[in-house]
């Protein structure tokens, strides 16, 4: 039977659709090209091409977008019709739960997986991403550390390992150990825009902005491309690092360009356009009607049920465009759901204190935003990106209790965010202006 480049067997495969899938593996790798494009040739090769339809099938379910998600319910039916392996099959079942809104139980049948697959970097891979939209730190860091070892720098792909654990070691706070993995990652394969990106995270959270921008200008010719599917979230970590510098004529440069000239309606995109136009705005920028275009790009995607952490992000462009409408559907959807699966449970728990929160903050009810946010910034083992991207929670809430002179909580507020990032402008501001509005008495005090 035939392999693939790690020496998987490929269940239906032929030599030409094996070349093809290995080519569309690559691109997934390193999240440039047309992988799909690449699956779809390699189908049409060979129709019963097991690993073919599911990588396509994952790659359709971790866009976390309404119709990838129903497409890749389609394919993965194709696949149970097929002849697969005990390998496949597992994988077919972690689609099934992922496919179901359970997304920590796909995370660990994947987990499962790949202790008896450990060279499976598809696996590996959508594991990792499925980690990263869990929010699990741990596991971003163990899934890749649990396999690491059995592979070797002669391994095809082993770079591409590296940089997955140099994310999972920034988001656990290992910033030293990731930094190093990371330059070694791109140093191996210099496309890599997950091991860049790891980096750029290691300077965000380090609060080192000019390092970040600096790193950020040097491997531009790298992460920048028009076949980069990560170029976009890249201009997002450099526009961070210029806002944290005050610089919010060079982020509104970038909003305009690289990150939404192009209108993208891929929902990694939205996300990063939402979460920079709210930051300008909690900056205290007028973003003009920027937010309407983002809010109506929003429409195709934010129903309330696929992934919460993407219906917030609608619910800024949307509260920015004055749709209030739209962001009281969100919240209804979330009320009178039927919790029937984790996703829906986060919905709930997670996603309806935080819509409610920027909902009020955005209406000028600083109090109510600050008591929604408070206890919804605790997220870290539920849903949602990292650590760098919900940092947006704990920004906002900074910026409620300053606004609603809730003098106390601003300033125990800014002393948390000052000693995680003492030299950052924005966490100095929140001090300075928190002790500004403090009563005569707590000034005295």
């Amino acid at each position: 039977m035939l392999s693939d480049a790690q020496g998987n067997a490929l269940s239906g495969a032929t030599a030409e659709a094996v070349e093809l899938f290995n080519g569309a593996v690559e691109a997934f790798n390193i999240y440039r090209g047309n992988p799909v494009g690449l699956l779809d040739l390699a189908i049409e090769a060979a129709p019963g091409f097991a690993m073919a339809h599911i990588l396509k099938a994952h790659l359709l379910c971790l866009a976390t977008e309404p119709e990838a998600t129903k497409d890749a319910k389609a394919i993965v039916a194709t696949v149970k019709s097929l002849r697969l392996s005990e390998r496949e099959a597992s994988h077919v079942a972690a689609s099934d739960l992922l496919l179901a809104g359970e997304w920590t139980a796909a995370a660990t049948a994947l987990d499962r997986h790949n202790a008896d697959h450990p060279y499976d970097i598809v696996a590996l891979q959508s594991g990792h991403l499925v980690d990263f939209y869990c929010a699990n730190a741990r596991n971003l860091r163990d899934r890749i550390a649990r396999v690491l070892p059995k592979w070797s720098a002669d391994t095809p792909g082993y770079s591409i390992l590296l940089g997955m654990h140099a994310f999972g070691l920034e988001e656990t706070g290992d910033y030293g150990r990731a930094e190093d993995a990371g330059r070694r990652a791109v140093h191996l394969q210099p496309l890599d825009c997950w091991a860049h990106h790891a980096v750029a995270h290691v300077m965000e959270m380090q609060g080192r902005a000019e390092d970040g921008i600096g790193w950020m200008i040097a491997r531009e010719p790298h992460w920048s491309g028009d076949d980069n599917f990560f170029r976009v979230h890249n201009w997002w970590h450099r526009s961070l690092c210029h806002l944290d510098l005050g610089q919010a004529n060079e982020v509104l440069a970038f909003y305009d360009g690289p990150i939404r000239q192009d209108r993208s309606l891929v929902a990694l995109d939205m996300v990063d356009a939402s979460a920079l136009l709210w930051r300008l705005h909690l900056s205290g920028h007028d973003v003009g009607d920027r937010w309407r275009e983002l809010a109506s790009a929003w429409d195709s995607h934010a129903d309330g049920r696929t992934y919460p952490f993407n219906d917030w992000h609608a619910a800024m462009a949307y509260l920015g465009a004055g749709r209030h409408k739209e962001v009281d559907r969100i919240v209804n959807a979330y009320r009178t759901g039927a919790q029937v699966s984790e996703a829906a449970a986060w919905g709930r728990r997670t996603g309806l204190p935080l819509v409610e929160g920027f909902a009020a903050f955005w209406r000028g009810d600083y109090e109510a935003a600050a008591d929604r946010l408070h206890g919804a910034r605790f997220i870290a083992n539920s849903f949602g990106g990292s650590h760098a991207q919900r940092d947006i929670i704990d920004w906002t809430l900074a910026e409620a209790t300053v606004r609603g002179n809730l003098t106390g909580m601003a300033e125990a507020l800014a002393n948390e965010r000052l000693a995680l990032k003492p030299h950052s402008p924005v966490n100095r501001s929140f001090l300075r202006r928190a002790r500004e509005t403090a009563a005569p008495e707590q000034k005295a005090a």
